[in-house]
């Protein structure tokens, strides 16, 4: 009975992390949606991946942990975090800007629920 309470309690804490991490990734949508560049990478610009830094870490962070347990629960990994990171990085001059993506996640996600 300890090792089912165990991964009870492991599933509880990992729905908190998600929703955490989904918290912390509007947030920064937001930011990114009023006009801040740097979350998505898209720019060789240092001053923005600079300020983005944290911000990308945290969200890191937070998605490794998540996955570590959803390992541990025999669950796929954190769909959201490994969209995220699959988004990141350069594009060609026909992509959307980073605000306008911003906004396409956070209309995405507020439909999601």
């Amino acid at each position: 009975m300890a090792k089912g309470d165990r991964l009870a309690r492991l599933d509880v804490q990992r729905e908190e992390m998600e929703s955490d991490y989904r918290e912390a990734l509007i947030a920064a949508l937001r930011i990114t949606a009023g006009g801040k560049w740097g979350l998505f990478d898209h720019r060789k610009d240092r001053v923005a991946r600079a300020a983005a830094a944290p911000v990308v870490a945290e969200l890191a962070e937070i998605g490794e942990a998540i996955d570590a347990a959803r390992t541990q629960l025999g669950l796929p990994p954190f769909a959201l975090h490994a969209e995220f990171l699959a988004s990141r990085g350069p594009v060609g001059p026909e992509a959307v800007g980073e605000p306008k993506q911003a906004q396409a996640w956070l209309d995405r996600l507020a439909a999601e629920g």
